[in-house]
């Protein structure tokens, strides 16, 4: 009983041992290549396979996916012999498991290797500065020679990238300093441009400006003349017709002798107001005086003697009591006079105070000679 159950333990575990290999699980896009006694057999794609136990086998398990592969930074000489240091990333693909397996021992050292010796290749005919900015260009070669050189192993590059390039010390200090230069020449440059468009739109406006204040000078000063000329007119006209008013209503009034007489006595008190007028001494004769002053003033202004005016000036409707007003107002300044007469003669002849003075209606006094 013993021997039985190990002999049938040890047919299970042979059992399990030939299951095992015989039934293979290929991941997805992956690629098992089967050897049969060291020998290419097949080529397994992803899922359950099932080979020949304890005769293949599967060598290789080869990732179908893109791969990215970034190496470390490789130094480079350009052709003005300097030295750069430059970062290359690969995209690539396995195309082919058996060439990938059986035509290159490492095809990602062969990769890397193959990328260094294209790289100095293309970078050792271009100068520094050419280098710098060229970077697709080294792209585009780098891609199309590995993608030629790798198509026998059984790999595709799809995109070669220029990580980095990286000058010596010295010479980035000195591109450093060359393009700190540039940027202060064309801040200065700027500056300048801006002052001068500054100093333009400056002159411009102040042009402008005082093209604008010369219009509005002008136009100022023309309608300044405009309103000094209807005023000066307005004046003119209002002075004339102001005369007229005052010469029509001196010849109604009919002005005689006593009334300019009795003007003139109104204003000898203002004549004696000033400061040097110490002693101020009327004549005995002041009767004579006022009649012969008056009479010359009366012939001097040009009044005539009869009183109608020659010309009728327009004075607008007038009321009805408008003459008798005025011949109320030509009485009682005849009066006014004759009394201001009677007082100047009694205040110089005291003895002769007993003369009547002359009435309004018996007129003015006949006019005597003026004595030598």
């Amino acid at each position: 009983m013993p021997v039985l159950l190990i002999v049938m333990a040890l047919v299970a575990l042979f059992a399990i041992v030939l299951l095992a290999k015989t039934v293979k699980i290929i991941p997805q896009a992956r690629a098992g290549v089967v050897e049969r006694f060291g020998k290419y057999q097949q080529t397994l794609d992803a899922g359950l396979k099932l080979i020949v136990p304890f005769i293949d086998r599967v060598r290789y398990l080869i990732d179908l996916r893109e791969q990215v592969v970034s190496f470390p930074p490789q130094p480079v000489i350009t052709e003005d012999n300097l030295t750069v240091s430059i970062d290359t990333v690969i995209y690539f693909q396995v195309t082919d498991p058996v060439s990938a397996t059986y035509e290159i021992a490492n095809y990602i050292q062969a990769v890397e290797q193959l990328t260094m010796t294209t790289l100095r290749n293309i970078v050792g005919g271009m100068d520094l500065e050419q280098t710098l900015t060229s970077r697709e260009e080294i792209n585009v070669g780098l891609r199309g020679v590995l993608d030629e050189a790798t198509g026998k192993w059984g790999i595709k590059v799809n995109r070669v990238e220029i990580k980095g390039i990286d000058p010596p010390p010295s010479i980035k200090d000195a591109m450093e300093k060359q393009m700190r230069a540039d940027r202060d020449k064309r801040a200065m440059i700027l500056s300048a441009e801006g002052e001068r468009q500054s100093a333009i739109l400056t002159a411009e406006g102040n042009k402008q400006s005082a093209i604008l204040n010369a219009e509005g000078d002008r136009e100022s000063q023309i309608l300044r003349a405009q309103a000094d000329r209807e005023a000066s007119i307005l004046r003119a006209q209002g002075e004339g017709q102001a005369i007229q008013t005052v010469f029509q209503a001196i010849h109604d009034g009919q002005p005689d002798q006593k009334l300019l007489a009795y003007q003139y006595l109104q204003m000898m008190p203002k004549i004696a107001e000033g400061d040097a007028n110490k002693v101020w001494v009327i004549p005995s004769e002041i009767t004579k005086a006022l009649e012969g002053l008056g009479s010359s003033i009366h012939e001097i202004a040009g009044i005539p003697q009869d009183a109608t005016p020659r010309k009728r000036v327009d004075m607008g409707p007038s009321e009805p009591q408008l003459a008798a007003s005025i011949a109320e107002g030509h009485s009682e300044a005849s009066k006014a006079v004759q009394e201001a007469i009677a007082a100047a003669e009694s205040a110089a002849n005291p003895g002769s105070s007993a003369k009547s003075a002359p009435t309004a209606d018996e007129g003015p006094a006949p006019e005597e000679p003026p004595s030598e």
